[in-house]
């Protein structure tokens, strides 16, 4: 049975971050109090500093030379800086907080570091699982988690150590819609249990502001500007006509073409035309996918089990000016079928086979052959987690390396001069609000920049067949329109989309062709 914990006070004053090498706080000036026990809903527009801001209550920032800190930040009287046990921290990217091989070793590490005793530690791993809804072997392997089964696993460690205080930086932005529900239900009735102090960042407000205590809205590079009841999202309209200008998801508001990016069912959406009977630009016929190479084992895996395909049977189609999103439950092999698709895993069985429109002279029909130059320029992927493809140490040389290294199809002479690379890069810079950025290394960026840029290096490339993995994650309500006018305007231009999300109103703006893989959930 879980035991009720000491929840933890925060308090700041006048507190103030800069990033090293930004010229600009991530979090300015910034007064806050936050009693023990309550609820609080942390929003904001993408880059308004809520990660920093969640990653100095968790101590996890060094005040070091090469950064800049002002005023306090105090746990229970004391600096956040190294205090050890107080606060549990779920990260954007769950991939980060993966460490050891087996996920019941996984969920009990935080726990095992903190000193519980023993005959503590596998009861709660075993509550922390049940209560998120990753129902695996605790001998599972970790490597073989989707991305969002990942989420689930970094909530149950926290879970399982019994913070005062619990930090969840978009806890449900991967999930399913029924995982969503799920993980938001284990979260309160966890600290329903426990009485721990609670701080939840998200994007997407309906979900949990109803039960929250408070609602706290930061400006980009500044302080609070509102310190709200959740009730105010609903019945003040003059409030929600102002946060939805900045770019804030407000439950139920109707947005439109003339202001902030719009829910789906009040806009205009693209219609791609797909001439029948015509050659597909990609297609899988009778495909099984995994994780796994189907090769034999090698000396040091000989004795691994049978290799089975993640998802077997896949017959899908890609066509000229479609989007099609590909959905369904966590752990369904979504991700894994995308990269297949985009030639980066080798196929299990079947076919995948790309048209003469995405091929040119190539001698292979298959992505899998392609080397990287012939890739680039004609399957696009961005990855579940965006720094899985950083390869540069600034945000301006990321976006023009695709671009300098994409190769016309017939003649393998270089796409774009440096002059259209150059275009292009300020292009994308301006319109994907990154311009701030562009001489910061990509890695220290919000996870919404990071997944802004991550798509922005595949479309400098420009190719024909774009494969997105949640390519609105981490988006506010603005900046999540900018992506859908550039997926819209590729579609206008020829190109095909094919993305896993859980994202409905990105489907429907895209006018997106629902493909299902695996049973529902």
């Amino acid at each position: 049975m879980t035991s009720r914990v000491t929840p933890a006070d925060v308090h700041a004053s006048q507190w103030s971050w800069r990033h090293a090498g930004r010229e600009m706080p991530a979090v300015a000036n910034l007064d806050l109090e936050i009693e023990p026990g309550q609820k609080v809903l942390l929003v904001g527009p993408s880059g308004a500093g809520k990660s920093t801001l969640l990653h100095a209550m968790a101590g996890v920032l060094h005040p070091d030379e090469d950064v800049e800190s002002t005023g306090t930040l105090e746990l229970n009287g004391q600096p956040a800086y190294g205090q050890r046990g107080i606060a549990g921290l779920m990260q954007q990217d769950p991939e980060t907080q993966v460490i050891l091989s087996r996920v019941g070793d996984d969920v009990a590490f935080g726990a095992e570091n903190l000193g519980v005793p023993r005959e503590d530690i596998w009861p709660r791993v075993h509550d922390a699982l049940a209560a998120v809804g990753l129902d695996v072997p605790l001998d599972h392997s970790t490597s073989r988690l989707s991305g969002g089964q990942k989420q689930r696993l970094a909530l149950a460690g926290i879970l399982a150590m019994q913070p005062g205080l619990l930090l969840l930086d978009e806890p449900t932005a991967n999930l399913d819609p029924d995982g969503v529900l799920e993980v938001r239900d284990a979260v309160l009735h966890s600290v329903a249990r426990t009485g721990a102090t609670l701080i939840v960042v998200e994007h997407r407000l309906a979900v949990w502001a109803r039960h929250m205590d408070r609602v706290l809205v930061l400006a980009p590079h500044g302080g609070i500007t509102h310190d709200l009841p959740p009730a105010a999202l609903w019945n003040d309209n003059a409030l929600r006509r102002e946060l939805a200008a900045a770019g804030v998801w407000v439950p139920d508001f109707e947005y439109d073409d003339a202001g902030s990016p719009p829910a789906a069912p009040s806009i205009s959406v693209a219609h791609s035309s797909v001439a029948e009977n015509s050659e597909p630009l990609l297609a899988a016929l009778d495909l099984s996918v995994s994780r796994e190479s189907p090769r034999k084992a090698s000396l040091f895996r000989r004795h691994d089990p049978k290799r089975t395909p993640a998802v077997t049977g896949i017959d899908l189609r890609l066509a000229q000016g479609e989007a099609v999103s590909i959905v369904g439950h966590n752990g369904a092999g979504k991700s894994t079928l995308l990269l297949t698709l985009a030639g980066l895993l080798e196929k299990h069985a079947g076919v995948v086979k790309a048209g003469s429109g995405v091929r040119g002279v190539l001698a292979s029909a298959d992505p899998f052959a392609w080397k990287a130059p012939e890739l680039v320029s004609r399957i696009g992927t961005v990855f579940q987690e965006p720094e899985h493809q950083f390869v540069t140490n600034t945000v301006r040389d990321e976006l023009a390396f695709g671009p300098r290294h994409a190769v016309d199809k017939t003649t393998g002479e270089r796409l774009f001069t440096d002059e259209d690379v150059a275009a292009r890069v300020e292009d994308l810079l301006t319109r994907l609000r990154l311009s701030d950025v562009a001489d910061a290394n990509p890695f220290t960026l919000s996870g919404g920049e990071k997944r802004r840029l991550s798509v922005a290096t595949v479309l400098a490339a420009g190719p024909e067949v774009l494969l997105l993995d949640e390519p609105t994650f981490g988006q506010d309500a603005n900046t999540w329109r900018v992506l859908v006018d550039l997926l819209r305007e590729e579609l206008a231009a020829g190109k095909t989309i094919a993305a896993v999300t859980h994202d409905t109103a990105f489907s429907e703006a895209l006018s997106a062709r629902i493909y299902r893989v695996g049973a529902e959930s």
